[in-house]
């Protein structure tokens, strides 16, 4: 959080490496690497990831806006809790702080997850706190609810069988695919997505360095990202842009609909369907059988094209809210 007279940032502990839960602002390379591994140990326990991909490339690039909760027993790390700060409110006002806990299983039922819990209510001073619960687990749920925070957002998994027949790519007059070049469309995706996503809290605000985070992942396939451009002036109107995920062992690699965005000038006419059965294509190609994606579960339009599609509710991951407190002299 920001360290501003309102909203000051709680002193460093005396002693980060003591049992306990402490709120640090950079992680060392060890500390790292126990994070890491217990997100590993938590996604085998738990079949979902419990922190989010923006938030791995941010631990592991060391994000200075960044703030951690580290809970220790026994000298282990058996907890962990990433604090960041969201973009001040348009009004004027502090945004919110924005985070994500997980506990290590065998350290579960302590009660560490509810000490990671009361140190990031803490550490949000007056602002509103919002917590991603991964896969909406019922452990987590039932924290959240005797906290008395407040269930503000779902962000529904489809997944989708590949194997049947797709249908056939829509004709869209004056509109050609071709795949992602490195270092020749970042700006025009940049651009396009910002326009596509303004209003959302995560996509929109994705920036070139976003991007070439990403393009650094082993998993980054340039012939996986789908562009649709006007055949005339080469302008891009939409995008797919599609993950595979190895199965392990023999298993068929999973895919994802990582992003579909269409410039709003663009909207209307079938470029969305377009991108996105390409896209489908385009990862079955690749060996990938079963698909997911992320959608709002609000957003009835979306959820209805991908239910035409194939795709069904498969889970969900859940924003909680602490709000804000009332500045002093607020009536309540």
């Amino acid at each position: 959080m920001d360290a501003t007279p309102e909203h000051p940032a709680p002193p460093p502990p005396a002693d980060a490496d003591a049992d306990g839960v402490h709120l640090v602002p950079a992680l060392s390379p060890s500390e790292v690497d126990a994070v890491l591994a217990l997100a590993v140990d938590a996604e085998r326990a738990d079949g979902t990831p419990p922190v989010s991909e923006q938030g791995l490339l941010r631990l592991r690039a060391g994000d200075v806006r960044q703030q951690h909760l580290l809970a220790r027993r026994a000298g282990r790390v058996v907890g962990y809790g990433s604090l960041l700060p969201e973009q001040d409110a348009q009004e004027g006002g502090p945004g919110a702080l924005v985070g994500e806990l997980v506990v290590a299983p065998p350290a579960r039922g302590r009660g560490t997850g509810r000490a990671l819990l009361e140190a990031a209510l803490t550490a949000r001073g007056d602002r509103a706190l919002r917590l991603w619960m991964h896969g909406d687990l019922p452990a987590a749920r039932s924290l959240a609810e005797r906290a008395g925070l407040v269930r503000v957002r779902e962000l529904m998994t489809m997944r989708a069988d590949l194997a049947p027949a797709l249908p056939p790519l829509p004709q869209v007059e004056g509109v050609r695919l071709r795949a992602f070049e490195v270092g020749r469309d970042e700006g025009a995706w940049l651009a396009v997505n910002a326009r596509a996503f303004a209003d959302h809290p995560e996509q929109g605000a994705w920036t070139l360095e976003d991007v070439r985070a990403r393009e650094a992942e082993p998993w980054f396939d340039p012939a996986g990202l789908v562009l649709a451009e006007d055949e005339r002036t080469g302008d891009l109107l939409g995008s797919h842009w599609t993950k595979t995920t190895p199965g392990g062992g023999d298993a068929a690699p999973l895919g994802e609909v990582y992003v579909v965005g269409v410039d709003p000038s663009a909207q209307g006419r079938g470029i969305g369907r377009l991108v996105t059965l390409a896209g489908l294509r385009s990862l079955r190609e690749r060996g990938v059988r079963d698909v997911e994606l992320y959608v709002e579960a609000d957003n009835a339009a979306a959820v209805a094209v991908y239910r035409r599609l194939g795709f069904e509710r498969s889970g969900a991951d859940v924003v909680v809210e602490a709000a804000a407190r009332p500045a002093a002299g607020t009536a309540r």
